[in-house]
């Protein structure tokens, strides 16, 4: 017996499909799938949330004084210079950012992610004359903004002087402001 190409395959393709019919894989659409059951619901209340906390933030009042602070000067250690650290305290969240520089009448712009660097934070000065060229980290304490060199040394010290704005001057005394 001789069978052609197209009719050993049209028997081939007829008989895969009367297989798939008989498939146990298809089951019949008016079956319905058992109902869920409902998640307990529990109380609904409402009230007053505590205040949010910024990670990795304390409450500085559980900490000792900071060597140097309050008049008092520590042996080995440079003099504190700068703004009076009395305005409110900020935050490094607050601190965060982007921020428009003056140097010494100069303007330029310092990056402050809140990125862990050292002792604080990165610091990125974009464009600034010196010594602000040479910032590489920074933190703060109380009210104060400090910027740090590479060494971890200050360069300029800062006190907030109202919102989204610093002032104060560099250790060699020249006048320091940011402002957004």
């Amino acid at each position: 017996m001789i069978f052609s190409r197209t009719g050993l395959l049209a028997v081939s393709v007829m008989a895969l499909a009367a297989s798939g019919c008989q498939s146990s894989r298809i089951s019949s659409l008016d079956t319905q799938p058992a109902p869920l059951v409902p998640a307990p619901t529990g109380q609904v209340t409402s009230g007053q949330l505590p205040p949010p906390v910024a990670p990795g933030v304390t409450d500085p009042s559980q900490f000792p004084a900071a060597p140097g602070a309050g008049g008092t000067q520590v042996a080995g250690l440079p003099p504190a210079s700068g703004p009076a650290a009395n305005g409110p305290a900020i935050t490094a969240g607050s601190v965060a950012g982007v921020w428009n520089a003056s140097v010494g009448g100069q303007n330029c712009r310092v990056a402050t992610p809140q990125t862990k660097f050292g002792q604080g934070y990165r610091a990125g000065p974009l464009r600034c004359p010196s010594p602000i060229d040479a910032v590489k980290s920074w933190s703060v304490a109380g009210s104060q903004l400090t910027l740090y060199d590479e060494n971890g040394s200050p360069l300029a010290r800062l006190s907030s002087s109202g919102p989204e704005k610093f002032s104060g001057q560099t250790e060699s005394g020249v006048p320091v402001s940011l402002s957004r």
